[in-house]
């Protein structure tokens, strides 16, 4: 398992803490080379800090997903750094529980702008690198609520849905040149999403929903992460794993 990524360079995007930070470290276990992506460059840099100890190679990008022009620049960055890249994990993101009648169009293109144009315009960013290579592996980061919708923030849920549709087009689109791309829709995940914000009474009554009566940590969802980052999920493309509990069960 340690070495199941060597010689790899994996782009992770909003990487400065919570589940990224938790993909960051794992792949970097696993022998993978880091480019620690975030908005924010102190998190950044701690999550750096913490992939040097493993002693991996790791570069830090600091830059909006929703900017496209400076997304180029980084990954271009990034390339010149490390390498091409081999993994792209399209992480950034972020919750807010709002209503239809309260979001106006800034929030909305927001919304959209973070999950669905970033990581679009990330995963066009790498292609051209894994075209020439013929190897790539994407995982995007939806939701389980990408699935099954919510009764709150219907702009998160589309948006985390679209993500899905990416994950299936993509994979058949580039499939002949052996990129692999995935997806991860976790349910819910302590420190993360629209859970953090949750009092501790409505987060203990959402778990005693779950079959396994709990919510996961985010090293959880980044094992599903690493597993379609590596050779063993070579026969993988399109799909959706969902890390929930059992609260959503499908197939």
């Amino acid at each position: 398992m340690m070495s199941l990524l060597d010689k790899k360079v994996a782009l992770i995007t909003g990487a400065g803490d919570g589940m990224g930070r938790a993909h960051a470290l794992l792949l970097a276990e696993r022998g993978a080379d880091i480019v620690v992506a975030d908005l924010r460059g102190d998190t950044a840099e701690n999550t750096a800090e913490q992939v040097r100890k493993l002693g991996r190679r790791v570069h830090v990008a600091v830059f909006d997903v929703a900017d496209v022009g400076a997304l180029k620049v980084a990954v271009a960055g990034a390339v010149n750094a490390l390498g091409p890249i081999d993994i792209l994990v399209n992480n950034a993101g972020y919750g807010r529980r709002m209503q239809t009648e309260d979001i106006d169009d800034a929030e909305f293109d927001r919304m959209m702008a973070v999950h669905v144009r970033g990581s679009f315009f990330c995963a066009q960013a790498v292609l051209p690198d894994m075209k020439a290579r013929r190897y790539g592996k994407i995982i995007n980061i939806s939701s389980i609520w990408g699935m099954t919708g919510a009764a709150v923030s219907p702009h998160y849920c589309a948006a985390k849905a679209a993500l899905l549709g990416l994950t299936k087009a993509w994979a058949k689109e580039w499939a002949p040149w052996n990129i692999h791309v995935n997806a991860v829709a976790p349910g819910g995940v302590l420190s993360g999403g629209p859970v953090k914000l949750d009092d501790q009474a409505t987060l203990k009554a959402k778990q005693e929903k779950v079959p396994l009566k709990r919510f996961c940590e985010p090293i959880e969802i980044s094992y599903a992460v690493a597993y379609l980052a590596s050779p063993e999920a070579d026969f993988l493309t399109g799909q959706v794993i969902s890390p929930n509990g059992g609260e959503t069960i499908v197939g």
